[in-house]
């Protein structure tokens, strides 16, 4: 297929080269800024753009992967001669209805985080997708299938707790990460320490459901050990405040 990227971030970045890779056709890369759309565009031999309007007019579909509070201005300036096109954006948490009145319009989201230095292996990855008629529903599943065999129709309203989801078992856990490494970095440990324990607990999960694999003073009611290491905190009060909600909530 011939597809169109309006956005050159992480997401659009890993996207467009497994789509690339897949046999697709990148015909052009849009950012706003020029360098942006360039290193993407150099990578899956498109060409790149900073104007919306100097985009292809006709393309089989137009992926959207910009910012949630531009999206909507975006959508508005790339459909002025493309009303009849295909657009499907990445967006988690924003529904199909932030494309108004378009009529071939849907959604795209895999369900992963996405950093510039680490490559994505898309067969591992669940793609969920939404199609406002049959025609771009099918389209974004064919997209979807050349990437991976784990591809869901979902509608926006329950995608809304997809997303929820993977804050808290993805942003929220690598918080707690970074919350270790201050911990540990203050008393001269390596967070390095932390990293079997990290895959061990990870690992798990693909066996046996979170509420079974939970561990630790909490999940044993070992009130005087969260009591030691609250104690520990107490220079550090919203830290010991997070100590506090996890463990009662455990």
């Amino acid at each position: 297929m011939e597809i169109v990227f309006v956005g050159a971030g992480r997401v659009a970045t890993h996207l467009a080269k497994a789509l690339y890779a897949g046999g697709h056709r990148i015909t052009a890369v849009y950012s706003r800024t020029i360098t942006s759309a360039e290193a993407l565009a150099g990578e899956v031999h498109a060409t790149p753009s900073n104007r919306i309007d100097a985009l292809p007019e006709k393309a089989d579909v137009f992926i959207l992967s910009v910012k949630d509070s531009v999206l909507k201005d975006v959508i508005s300036e790339l459909r002025k001669g493309r009303e009849q096109q295909v657009f499907l954006h990445t967006a988690g948490s924003i529904p199909m209805s932030v494309f108004g009145e378009h009529q071939h319009c849907g959604v795209f989201y895999p369900m992963q985080t996405f950093s510039k230095e680490k490559a994505v292996d898309f067969s591992r990855v669940h793609i969920f997708i939404e199609g406002r008629d049959a025609g771009t529903l099918d389209l974004a599943r064919k997209v979807a299938e050349t990437l991976s065999a784990n591809v869901h129709e979902l509608n926006s309203s329950e995608r809304r707790y997809l997303h929820l989801a993977a804050v808290f078992a993805c942003n929220f856990a690598n918080h707690c990460y970074a919350l270790s490494a201050q911990i540990l970095e203050a008393h001269g440990l390596p967070f390095e320490s932390m990293l079997p324990l990290i895959r061990e607990t990870a690992e798990k999960v693909e066996t046996v459901h979170p509420r079974e694999a939970q561990t630790g003073p909490a999940a044993r009611r070992d009130e005087n050990v969260m009591d030691a290491q609250k104690a520990l905190l107490a220079d550090h009060p919203r830290m010991q405040q997070i100590y506090d909600i996890m463990s009662n909530s455990i």
